[in-house]
């Protein structure tokens, strides 16, 4: 059951990898990143999806988002994050790909419009039950669906599910709410003048 909104979000800790002083070719080291690092404190949209490289993911929802990272920041959003079930080095790999700025700040982790969250274990994912599979259609383990949210101060302001609900093994891959344009205009809405 997805939570709801006014909830908070669940207390995890993603196994992340910041910039180090180095010469070598992975200047990275391990960073565990909480729940409240990442939200605590801060207005933040959050867009989940099923998998880095696919192509919902890679051609609309991350362009999208990325494309409007200024305009949400104006409407007063600290942040940006793409959450999704990979491991932190694919996360980074696809960030890549899509043509993210990285952020080259020692401690830095990623990027610097879109920050991409690496919830390889799923453990956010199923505290905020949008745990699902595609298993026969796909091929997929355990991934996330695909949803927005608007999360202040680590509460849950607004939260848009893709079909409203999560299907099990879904034949579609709805994308019809959790896209930029949807954030804007709530963001809009809710715009304190």
């Amino acid at each position: 059951t997805p939570v709801k909104e006014g909830a908070d979000v669940p207390s995890v800790v993603f196994k992340t990898r910041v910039r180090i002083e180095s010469e070598d070719e992975n200047p990275f080291d391990w960073k565990e990143v909480t729940s409240d690092d990442l939200f605590k404190g801060k207005r933040a949209v959050l867009f989940a999806l099923p998998g880095a490289f696919t192509p919902t993911c890679s051609n609309t929802h991350v362009p999208g988002y990325h494309a409007a990272y200024n305009e949400m920041k104006a409407l007063g959003v600290d942040e940006v994050y793409c959450l999704s079930v990979n491991d932190c080095f694919v996360m980074r790999q696809w960030g890549l790909k899509q043509k993210l700025p990285e952020d080259m700040t020692v401690g830095a982790n990623g990027f610097s419009t879109v920050k991409m969250i690496p919830d390889g274990a799923a453990q956010f994912t199923r505290g905020m039950g949008m745990s699902c599979v595609w298993e026969q259609e796909r091929g997929f383990g355990e991934r996330s669906w695909r949803y927005s949210a608007v999360i202040e101060n680590g509460k849950v302001e607004k939260l848009f599910i893709e079909g409203g609900a999560i299907v099990q093994d879904s034949g579609p891959d709805p994308f019809e709410v959790s896209d930029a344009t949807t954030m804007l205009n709530y963001l809009k809405q809710t715009a304190k003048n």
